[in-house]
């Protein structure tokens, strides 16, 4: 192992997700290695500046793992990326990043197992997701449905703006909230345009408060 050089390393764990995903490891101000993959390339190049916004950046000054959705204003792409620190001695390095495309691109519905058959549905009326008893449960204005993709899934696919995440079980749609209350220890309760009651669990509550601003 001590004769194996890091970039063939690189290479060995890109290839695993070639497919999929690009990676990229930079020191604490630019790139260091990049390989990109089948499905996106962010044309990042070895010496080009970790710019502030993007997942190696957050990463670096949070000095902790990040994963979220990056817009497409920084690279001309929309991606979602994970990034982890690479620490020594107590001392941040730099960072892995793992990039995927967005799956929203040029998709509008979701197609729900519904009875016998399937039914799209936009995503303007899904109300909320849940993941109970090993599937994924789309409710949404006219119908309740199942879906095969998880939660994890739905996170790249449904567009950020209308969409959060509340609990590991629960993606609510935000135009659909019709009211919200306090809970016990710091967490919450929504209350759906359906009247469905959903949980904001304690650790989704200060994003949830954040990105609604209350």
């Amino acid at each position: 192992m001590q004769d194996l050089k890091l970039e063939t390393i690189f290479d060995a764990i890109g290839e695993l997700f070639s497919d999929e995903a690009s990676i990229a490891v930079s020191n604490t101000e630019q790139y260091i290695y990049y390989r990109p993959s089948k499905r996106i390339d962010l044309k990042i190049k070895n010496g080009d500046p970790v710019r502030e916004g993007t997942i190696a950046y957050k990463a670096l000054t949070e000095n902790q793992k990040v994963s979220e959705f990056i817009d497409r204003d920084l690279f001309g792409v929309p991606y979602y990326g994970m990034s982890v620190p690479l620490c020594q001695g107590g001392e941040i390095k730099g960072c892995v990043s793992a990039i995927f495309p967005t799956l929203a691109t040029g998709k509008s519905v979701v197609t729900l197992k519904y009875n016998d058959g399937w039914v799209p549905v936009p995503f303007s009326e899904i109300m909320y997701l849940e993941a109970s008893d090993r599937k994924t449960h789309v409710v949404t204005e006219k119908c309740s449905g199942t879906h095969k993709y998880t939660l994890n899934e739905f996170d790249f696919l449904l567009p950020k703006e209308d969409f959060v995440r509340c609990h590991r079980s629960f993606i609510v749609n935000v135009k659909h909230i019709k009211e919200i209350y306090p809970d016990t220890h710091s967490t919450l309760i929504l209350i759906m345009s359906n009247q469905t009651k959903i949980p904001v669990s304690q650790s989704y509550t200060s994003y949830f408060r954040k990105l609604l601003t209350f």
